[in-house]
């Protein structure tokens, strides 16, 4: 695109190009093996002393041909235990949880393409309308090839009662679309594990949003 500012200058748009592939030196510059920051973020939102049930959530990110992506950054933010998150804008009348910082930032694994995050099930939040919305935690992602971050939700998979009433999830009108969004409870060792798999193509792709 060109746009005439006069009838002697011209100005041409600025080109563009995706995230990668050296996002993580940026943002996430520890996992990069750069050690650049006094103080990095992390995958880990719980600490010893957080309320709730402790979870790690786990998965890989998928493009359209099925092959796992190893160089994407993931941040996720969510309400603690209560249901509250912690950031001003939150005026619902819940404790906030000092020990809960309720956001974090992660990359996928180099060789296997698995990203973790260690934190805590979040409660019920109430949402527009003072309509309460199904235990969910927010996603965003990027990566080489991605030109917008994209969000996303997860949800539980054992909270089917509040998923099947939660404002966001009905608005997807296949349920099977609805499933991209689930993430499966399982026991590991002694941990609960949620998997949650992000598919940015395809028949499965996951519903993302325009936020």
């Amino acid at each position: 695109m060109t746009i005439m500012v006069n009838e002697l200058t011209y100005l041409n748009e600025t080109a563009s190009q995706t995230a990668g592939p050296y996002v993580h030196i940026g943002l996430a510059p520890k996992q990069a093996g750069f050690d650049i920051f006094h103080k990095n973020f992390t995958s880990v939102l719980a600490g010893p002393k957080t309320k709730g049930e402790k979870i790690r959530i786990e998965g890989q990110v998928f493009d359209g041909s099925g092959t796992p992506l190893r160089d994407v950054l993931i941040e996720i933010w969510q309400a603690n235990a209560a249901g509250k998150y912690n950031h001003p804008a939150d005026r619902q009348n819940k404790p906030v949880d000092k020990s809960f910082r309720g956001w974090g930032r992660g990359c996928s694994d180099f060789d296997t393409g698995v990203y973790a995050f260690d934190t805590i099930k979040p409660g019920a939040v109430m949402g527009r309308n003072n309509r309460p919305m199904a235990p969910h935690v927010n996603f965003w992602i990027v990566a080489r090839g991605i030109n917008i971050g994209l969000s996303t939700r997860m949800y539980f998979s054992d909270e089917t009662a509040a998923n099947a009433k939660d404002p966001v999830l009905n608005l997807i009108e296949w349920e099977v679309r609805r499933k991209t969004l689930i993430a499966v409870r399982e026991a590991r060792k002694g941990q609960v594990v949620y998997r949650f798999d992000i598919r940015l193509q395809g028949p499965d792709e996951t519903v993302f949003f325009d936020v």
